[in-house]
């Protein structure tokens, strides 16, 4: 959302973030994942949800922080990539390692095809998938996937999009790091609108110089030294002596 016309940041429209789409769909994985490979240990799968759900729901929540602090934005984004990073992907290869399953190197074929898959919604133009088989159909497919695919297929697709949602965050944390450096946070925001404001006010507030009524040259701002009315401000024909023309101040 944009607060151009208020003194909050521009804050919200996570929903159209990279990250935030990929950090939900391995979310949503994550729980067909652990039903169906660890129905039976249910605080691996609690462990496991939580680590996804964390991922996932501190983006939104950072996207809303940051109309009021650009800091907590960055720390809650930093908090998503932890989750997934630190303890998602390190349960996706243990299981992998403890069931004698191949972890695919990044540079490998099939985790380059995975990759390519991935960063699409819907890949179109698929061959049909083999007599028996499961073919992902793009990243809003990877919940069908991990749901029929063989352990070692399903453990790597998840692997390759959580590798792909934290490389998404850590990009994301640097963009905001250069939007703080270069436009500041909502204090500094803030003060910068009041200054313009107070600018502004003191700029409206200037006297209107009026012609002289004489003459009609420009007048100028000038203070009574005697008289009755000694010490008050009035205009004076800038073309004094020439010329004595004089109107008063509103």
């Amino acid at each position: 959302m944009s607060a151009a016309e208020g003194p909050l940041l521009p804050y919200g429209g996570y929903p159209k973030l990279r990250s935030y789409k990929v950090a939900e769909a391995v979310y949503d994985a994550t729980v067909v994942f652990c039903r169906r490979f660890f129905a039976h240990d249910r605080r691996m799968t609690d462990q496991m949800v939580q680590a996804a759900r964390s991922g996932v729901r501190n983006i939104s929540e950072g996207s809303g922080a940051a109309a009021t602090s650009r800091k907590t934005e960055m720390k809650l984004t930093n908090v998503a990539r932890a989750s997934l990073s630190d303890e998602l992907l390190r349960d996706y290869v243990s299981f992998l390692k403890q069931n004698g399953l191949k972890i695919w190197p990044k540079d490998s074929k099939e985790a380059q095809v995975m990759r390519r898959r991935l960063a699409q919604d819907r890949v179109g133009d698929l061959p049909p998938a083999p007599a028996g088989g499961v073919r992902l159909t793009g990243l809003l497919g990877l919940s069908e996937f991990v749901a029929e695919a063989a352990p070692e297929l399903a453990g790597n697709a998840m692997v390759c999009a959580v590798n792909q949602a934290v490389y998404l965050l850590r990009r994301q944390l640097e963009r905001q790091g250069r939007d703080f450096l270069e436009q500041g946070g909502f204090t500094e925001g803030l003060y910068r609108q009041r200054r313009e404001k107070r600018d502004h006010t003191e700029t409206s507030r200037e006297p209107e110089v009026p012609q002289c009524p004489r003459c009609g040259m420009r007048m100028i701002l000038r203070k009574a030294r005697q008289g009755a009315h000694a010490g008050k401000p009035f205009w004076g024909c800038s073309e004094y002596p020439k010329c004595r023309g004089t109107r008063t101040v509103d």
